[in-house]
C-alpha cells in the first residue's frame, strides 16, 4: 500500500525496496553512520537494529544526524500527510512552509494556531520530534539546497532567499545539515545540473532587487498536468493569469511585493517554475504556493489505489491516472472567486471576475495585473459587480471582513473552524464553504453533493445522481473524496449552451 505509513516493519520494507513512493513521507536515520536518507536511497539497506525512522528531516537534525550526500533527502517532494491530516501539527507544517515563522516569528505562529509558544513547541516536539524553530530551520535548509543546486544564484543571495537572517547563519546551517559548505554542495551537482535542474543566472544585485529564477519542481507520478492546465485555462483572468495546454502563469501579490511566476511542462514531463520576485525572501513561500496550486505533494498512487477498490470508478481512473485537485494562489482571492461563481457557469464567473480585476486591480511595473485587494473590493466592488443586490452585499461584506481581520482565512486553518466561520457569513452556504476548504486547505476528503456537475458526472459514471444516495455511496471512498469529486467533474457531460442558460441549480458548476 502507498498510504502514509507509520509501522516500523512497513517502513523498513519500503526502504529495502527503495520505494520512491515514500520519499518525503519519512526519513531513515542510521545510527552507525550518523546520516539520514530518503526511503529510495540507493545505498545498501542498513541493518534494522541501526535504523530509526523520523517523520521530518528536522527531527533527524535535532537527533544529531546529517543529510545523506548521495540521495539528498531534502530534494524529495513534500509529505502528503500535512493535507491528509488536519491536526495542529499538520496546520503548523503548512504555515511554516508558507513562511509564517520568517514573517511573524514563533509567537505569531503559536497565536495563529491558538497556543502559547511554549505549548506549541512542546506539542510539535512530541509529535514531530522538533519544535517550530527547528522545523522552520530545516525548511530554510531545504530551500537553500534547492537554490544552490538548481540555480547559479550567488551564495550570499541564496541565504536571504531561503529566509536566513544572515549569510553566516546560512553557512553554519548548511554545514551542519549536509556536512558541506554551500560552495561544496553546489560543486557536487552534475556538470549539466544548470540545465537539468532548470538552473539559470539570477538577475539581481541584492536581496531587495527584483530577481528571476528557474527551478524544477519534484512530484510523485503519475501527474495529470494537462488537467490542471486545462482547469486554469478555463478560469484565467486576462492580465492576471495566462494558461495554455502546457503552462500556467500569473501575477501575484506577496509579502515583499508583486510577483510573477510561470509553471511549464517540458517535453521530458518535468515541471519547470520560472519566477520574478520583488524581494528574495518571497521565493520560498512562492514555491510552497505553487506546489499547493498543482497539488504536487499528493500521493497519486495511494489515491488511485484506494479509489480503484470500487469497480464503478475503474473507467475514471483509467482515463485520468494521477488526477490532482488544484489549490489556490491566495486564500482571500479564492473566497471571492468562489462567491462570484455561485449559481453561474464557469464562463460567466470568469467574465464577472475579469471585469472586477480590470476595474479594481493594481498594475504591475511589467504591465501585469494583480487581483484586487480585499479593501478595494469592499470599498468599490458594488460599483463593478452585477447581479442580485444581496449577493453583491455578501461579496463586499466578506471582502470587508477579510480586510479588517474579523474573518481569518489561511492555509493553516482548522478545517471545521474555517467552515463554521464561513457559514456564519451572509451569502455563504455549504457549497462555497466546502469548495474553499478543498482549494485553500488542500483537504483531500471534501465532497460537494449539491454541485450540478458532480451529480451529472456521477450519473454518467453509473453512480446515484441524487445528493443523498450519492453522498452515502461516496463515504466508502474516504479520505479521498476531493479526488473523487475531481473525477466526477471531469466525467460530467458537456451541456449545450442553451441548456446551461436554462438550467436551474442551487449550487455552482465548479465555477471558480
Amino acid at each position: 500500500m502507498s498510504f502514509p505509513i507509520t509501522d516500523f516493519d512497513e517502513r523498513y520494507r519500503a526502504i529495502s525496496a527503495r520505494d520512491t513512493r515514500f520519499d518525503g513521507q519519512f526519513v531513515t536515520a542510521v545510527r552507525s553512520t550518523g546520516i539520514y536518507c530518503r526511503p529510495s536511497c540507493p545505498a545498501r539497506t542498513p541493518m534494522q537494529k541501526n535504523v530509526t525512522f523520523y517523520p521530518t528531516s528536522a527531527a533527524a537534525h535535532e537527533a544529531g544526524f546529517r543529510a545523506c550526500k548521495r540521495c539528498l533527502p531534502e530534494a524529495a517532494p513534500g509529505s502528503p500527510a500535512w493535507n491528509l491530516r488536519g491536526d495542529t501539527a499538520a496546520r503548523a507544517m503548512r504555515l511554516i512552509a508558507a513562511g509564517y515563522v520568517e514573517r511573524e516569528g514563533v509567537p505569531g505562529l503559536a497565536a495563529r494556531l491558538g497556543y502559547s509558544s511554549r505549548h506549541l513547541t512542546r506539542l510539535l516536539s512530541t509529535e514531530l520530534g522538533a519544535g517550530p524553530l527547528a522545523l522552520a530551520r530545516a525548511h530554510r535548509a531545504h530551500t537553500a539546497r534547492m537554490l544552490l543546486v538548481g540555480t547559479d544564484m550567488p551564495i550570499s543571495e541564496v541565504a536571504f532567499a531561503a529566509g536566513f537572517a544572515s549569510i553566516r547563519q546560512c553557512n553554519d546551517t548548511i554545514r551542519e545539515v549536509f556536512g558541506l559548505t554551500p560552495g561544496e554542495l553546489r560543486a557536487r551537482r552534475r556538470p549539466s545540473a544548470g540545465s537539468a535542474a532548470g538552473g539559470t543566472s539570477v538577475e539581481v544585485s541584492g536581496a531587495e532587487a527584483p530577481g528571476a529564477i528557474d527551478l524544477v519542481l519534484p512530484y510523485r507520478g503519475p501527474l495529470d498536468a494537462a488537467g490542471v492546465f486545462a482547469w486554469m485555462s478555463a478560469r484565467a483572468l486576462p492580465g492576471v493569469e495566462e494558461a495554455t495546454a502546457t503552462s500556467f502563469a500569473r501575477h501575484l501579490r506577496m509579502a515583499g511585493g508583486p510577483t510573477w511566476f510561470e509553471v511549464r511542462q517540458e517535453s521530458d514531463e518535468r515541471l519547470h517554475l520560472r519566477a520574478r520576485v520583488t524581494q528574495l525572501a518571497d521565493l520560498a513561500p512562492l514555491v510552497a504556493t505553487v506546489r499547493r496550486i498543482f497539488d504536487l505533494d499528493a500521493d497519486p498512487l495511494a489515491v488511485d489505489e484506494a479509489l480503484a477498490a470500487h469497480p464503478e470508478l475503474a473507467p475514471l481512473l483509467a482515463r485520468t491516472p494521477g488526477i490532482r485537485v488544484p489549490g489556490s494562489a491566495d486564500p482571500h482571492e479564492m473566497l471571492i472567486r468562489a462567491m462570484v461563481g455561485q449559481q453561474i457557469t464557469v464562463v460567466a464567473a470568469r467574465t464577472a471576475l475579469a471585469a472586477l480585476a480590470d476595474a479594481l486591480g493594481e498594475r504591475t511595473p511589467d504591465g501585469g495585473l494583480l487581483f484586487p485587494t480585499m479593501a478595494a473590493i469592499a470599498g468599490h466592488g458594488a460599483e463593478v459587480l452585477r447581479g442580485p443586490a444581496a449577493r453583491i452585499r455578501a461579496i463586499t461584506g466578506a471582502a470587508a471582513a477579510l480586510a479588517d481581520g474579523s474573518l481569518i482565512l489561511t492555509v493553516g486553518d482548522d478545517g471545521v473552524e474555517q467552515r463554521r466561520a464561513l457559514m456564519a457569513m451572509p451569502g455563504i452556504g455549504p457549497w462555497t464553504a466546502d469548495y474553499v476548504r478543498m482549494r485553500v486547505l488542500g483537504d483531500p476528503d471534501v465532497f460537494l453533493p449539491g454541485d450540478v456537475a458532480v451529480r451529472a458526472g456521477a450519473a454518467a459514471s453509473g453512480l446515484p445522481g441524487d445528493p443523498a444516495p450519492l453522498t452515502a455511496w461516496t463515504e466508502r471512498t474516504a479520505p479521498w473524496r476531493s479526488y473523487l469529486t475531481a473525477h466526477l467533474w471531469r466525467a460530467a457531460p458537456v451541456r449545450p449552451a442553451s441548456a446551461r442558460r436554462i438550467a436551474k441549480t442551487t449550487t455552482s458548476k465548479e465555477t471558480s
